[in-house]
């Protein structure tokens, strides 16, 4: 890795205001792999995971996102355990809403008692008084959204939560929710070669809203050797991840993304991403490539 890469700041992806108050550099770290194998359990590496934690935030990384369900209860207990008491300015999101039955298994629950209890929980856990975004993981097919925002709202009135996000929401969902509390967030699956959410984003960025896209730097074919990526990560003296970064980060001003690793160098080689600028032309055939 160069030199440039190794000191790259997350501060250099710009910044984005959530809510209006809540200012964070744009790329962000995604706590989801520092549990164990399909986010169940412990980390392999307790210590390298909070080895990972404390260089993200030396980085400039001051938004941290994780969940109640990654482990389920490791993630948050590990982000306390390495970074409590906080550095002034980071931000910590977590989700609720999502129960776990066994590794790679999800479940939603999205009953007001439930995520009152876990939004109660998530606050001992990360030893906050408040969250500073909180985020319904799923909308539960079986619970009315009025229901499950109704009781995050009533902890917003009570303080205990600053601001209210959504995941894997559409537009009209994204509508509907916005009658009910003030939404600052979605998190969709997004990336350069999975486009689905596409319009949603282009909807949050006109309102404002953050966009964070998990499974940032998943590219499918578009990584194979010889391929554009490759060749103008060769370019860049770039990695391939790196070039997805970058290219998310040129897609949208409200674009947050989150590349998530249990490794410090490899969380090194994610936030030198913002060193690789890529021109129009570039951004474009990468663009154009997907499609």
């Amino acid at each position: 890795m160069s030199s440039t890469q190794t000191l790259a700041n997350a501060a250099a992806s710009g910044t984005f205001t959530l809510g209006g108050d809540l200012t964070v550099n744009r790329l962000g770290f995604g706590a989801m792999r520092i549990t164990g194998e399909g986010i169940w359990g412990e980390p392999k590496n307790p210590d390298e995971a909070k080895a990972v934690l404390r260089r993200a935030v030396e980085l400039g990384v001051n938004f941290i996102d994780t969940a109640d369900s990654y482990g389920p209860e490791v993630s948050e207990r590990i982000i306390a355990e390495a970074l409590y008491p906080y550095a002034d300015g980071l931000v910590i999101a977590t989700k609720g809403g999502l129960t776990r039955q066994g590794p790679n298994i999800w479940t939603p629950v999205g009953r007001a008692e439930y995520l009152k209890q876990c939004v109660e929980l998530s606050l001992r856990r990360l030893k906050v008084d408040t969250i500073d975004l909180y985020q319904l993981h799923r909308i539960d097919p079986k619970v009315p959204v009025d229901e499950s925002l109704g009781a995050l709202k009533e902890l917003q009135e009570a303080g205990k939560i600053r601001h209210i996000g959504l995941s894997e929401v559409s537009i009209e969902e994204l509508e509907h929710a916005k009658t009910i509390v003030d939404i600052v967030s979605v998190q969709n699956l997004y990336n350069l070669a999975n486009r689905q959410s596409e319009a949603l984003l282009d909807y949050s960025a006109k309102n404002n809203i953050g966009f964070i896209p998990w499974f940032p730097v998943a590219g499918g074919d578009l990584v194979k050797p010889g391929g554009l990526l490759d060749t103008y990560s060769k370019q860049h003296g770039a990695t391939v991840a790196q070039l997805a970064l970058a290219w998310l980060l040129k897609r949208s001003p409200a674009m947050l993304p989150i590349p998530g690793t249990s490794s410090v160098a490899h969380l090194e080689e994610n936030i030198g991403s913002v060193s690789v600028e890529l021109s129009d032309e570039e951004f474009q055939a990468l663009s154009d490539l997907a499609k």
